[in-house]
């Protein structure tokens, strides 16, 4: 199989598993709202980054590293549905949307740093790029390490490009809402992560 056409098999892999509208992305678009499309793309880099980590552990067939993750999956997911609680409760009673229309200076690192983390926070997400990638042929007992970092490159690019398209759409939609409007959407998208946050608690193992 040619470069181009794993590269671009890996990219329609990272816009299928970013898709999905889960709590990431729920909170992009609540960061978009808030503080403009800069602040919801940096977001979504940071989930587009944990989507090509967790393809280059199923690419290049790091069964450590897998095998070690789900080992801890229960105290991961219980630690990621603590963290969604707690920014889905401060979403809901204080949404950004009252306090800026520009997110402050300084806060990229923040806003890329924490969905990094939350999306890295859902070990589950290996098993389905282990899944993908071993139905497809597409890990390095196939292919040289070259091949598989093509891949790789892939679904980070096309991981990034659902959260460009997605972040732009939401700024354009937000430009007609309301203040109310988007401190009611604000209210909503953080309930709805605490809820995630909560069953994600509940069906760890740990209760």
């Amino acid at each position: 199989m040619s470069g181009l056409a794993l590269f671009l098999r890996g990219l329609m892999i990272g816009l299928a598993i970013a898709a999905p509208v889960g709590p990431i992305g729920l909170l992009c678009i609540q960061r978009t709202l808030a503080f403009g499309p800069r602040a919801g793309l940096v977001s979504g880099l940071g989930a587009a980054t944990a989507d090509a980590l967790y393809g280059a552990v199923a690419a290049f067939g790091l069964t450590l590293i897998s095998h070690a993750l789900l080992a801890e999956r229960m105290w991961i997911q219980v630690l990621g549905g603590i963290a969604l609680v707690y920014i889905g409760t401060r979403m809901s009673t204080r949404p950004a949307a009252q306090e800026s229309a520009v997110a402050p200076r300084g806060r990229g690192l923040v806003l890329y740093g924490s969905v990094l983390l939350l999306t890295l926070a859902n070990p589950l997400t290996i098993l389905s790029f282990v899944a993908v990638f071993a139905t497809l042929g597409l890990s390095l007992a196939q292919h040289a390490a070259g091949s598989a970092a093509l891949t790789v490159l892939g679904v980070f690019t096309g991981s990034a490009l659902w959260w460009i398209f997605l972040s732009t759409a939401v700024a354009r939609i937000g430009h007609a809402l309301k203040p109310h409007t988007l401190r009611w959407i604000g209210g909503v998208a953080g309930a709805l992560i605490a809820v995630i946050g909560l069953i994600g608690i509940a069906t760890s193992g740990l209760l």
